[in-house]
């Protein structure tokens, strides 16, 4: 049995997903870690308690990130950069092994194309566990990594 804890990191909004796969691939929770329109420390703060009460509470076998990827807004790329670094450290602390995917190959994952849309994704995701995915876009694409990692992982990769 692999328990993976899928993250779509952000500083207002971090997506959440776990799955486990034993003789099949369920969904175990997911959501999203909100933080208020406050200091920069205290956002950092709540999402790094957050993410280890997530890691405390749901004993995942490994982490799976989806990776930055900015090309316009510096100041945006700059926040969630710290937002990650507050998830890797937790996972760190934890002792949980980080791999990281990139949109691309989330997407190539899920739906064969890296041009897929939230909705396709969300779509597949939806066949893949044969349950409707509601909330936030954040958590179906913390749920999209995780999935990519189970099948990179299934190919060896």
């Amino acid at each position: 049995m692999t328990r993976i804890l899928g993250i779509d990191p952000g500083v207002g909004r971090v997506g959440f997903g776990i799955i486990e796969k034993a003789s099949e691939c369920l969904v175990v929770d997911y959501g999203t870690i909100t933080t208020p329109k406050v200091e920069r420390q205290e956002r950092l703060s709540k999402i790094h308690s957050e993410i280890l009460n997530l890691i405390q509470t749901h004993k995942p076998d490994l982490m799976a990130l989806e990776k930055l990827f900015f090309n316009k807004n510096l100041k945006t790329a700059m926040s969630v950069g710290e937002a990650v670094g507050v998830i890797l450290l937790a996972a760190h602390q934890e002792s949980l092994p980080i791999y990281e995917y990139t949109p691309l190959q989330v997407k190539e994952v899920l739906a064969g194309s890296g041009r897929a849309k939230k909705s396709e994704i969300k779509g597949m995701l939806e066949l893949f566990f044969n349950q409707k995915i509601k909330g936030h876009d954040d958590a179906s694409d913390a749920l999209a990594v995780a999935y990519c990692h189970l099948s990179f992982e299934s190919l060896g990769l």
